[in-house]
């Protein structure tokens, strides 16, 4: 399995997940591997591959094609910034895009051609955000990122049943991060969603047990 994002809040909940159900896992990194006192600096089954750019086509070719087989791909990696339209640049918008949407994108797109030469099928996980669905002031850019995932998971979920590979996505709201509660100090962080939470409803998407779930929007808001 390759979760992009791996080595952040949610991802590392994933990658734990997977490992703990016997799962190989691979994980692309911006820059180099996570350094010792990471969760997953040494945990055994999860491979890290330093220097991947999300955004660079060549680069992520490579790099699924280096995978000797792959049964899914959970796509978390992305970014977040808020702001109104008329503070928000084309630079900004592009980041969003380039961050959320590009790196999806390029993922699902790879990850299809390794899961066709295996000829076995797979999983594809994608990660919205509340803000796709539900749109909020002041996030533009980032949620028309973010509503791209979503258009192009219930694309793919059509285009990729034919080849038994299941398209879903997950659509969080506020999760319970120490980042987010940092952030928001005085938000409600008991009505967030965990991470652990999330994670679970992933990793369900992406297990062989699910057999007929596709086009899913799994709306992981908890209490928020």
């Amino acid at each position: 399995v390759v979760v992009t994002g791996g080595t952040g809040a949610l991802g590392t909940a994933v990658v734990q997940g997977l490992v703990a159900s016997g799962a190989v896992v691979h994980v692309p990194c911006y820059a180099s591997a996570p350094e010792s006192g990471h969760p997953l600096a040494d945990l055994e089954g999860v491979h890290f591959t330093p220097s991947v750019d999300g955004t660079d086509e060549e680069v992520v070719g490579a790099f699924y094609g280096a995978i000797p087989e792959l049964w899914a791909s959970i796509q978390i990696a992305g970014g977040f910034a808020m702001g109104p339209l008329a503070e928000t640049s084309l630079a900004n918008l592009r980041a969003m895009l380039d961050m959320n949407t590009v790196t999806c994108f390029l993922a699902c797109r790879e990850a299809v051609a390794r899961m066709r030469s295996g000829g076995g099928g797979g999983r594809l996980v994608n990660v919205g955000a509340k803000p796709a669905l539900q749109p909020v002031g002041g996030m533009a850019a980032y949620a028309a990122s973010k509503a791209a995932v979503v258009s192009l998971t219930c694309t793919l979920a059509e285009e990729l049943a034919p080849e038994g590979i299941l398209v879903n996505a997950v659509i969080p709201s506020v999760m319970d991060t120490p980042g987010n509660r940092a952030a928001m100090p005085d938000a409600k962080h008991e009505s967030w969603p965990s991470v652990d939470d999330v994670a679970a409803q992933i990793l369900a998407l992406a297990s062989p047990e699910n057999r007929v779930t596709r086009g899913s929007l799994a709306c992981v808001y908890g209490r928020s």
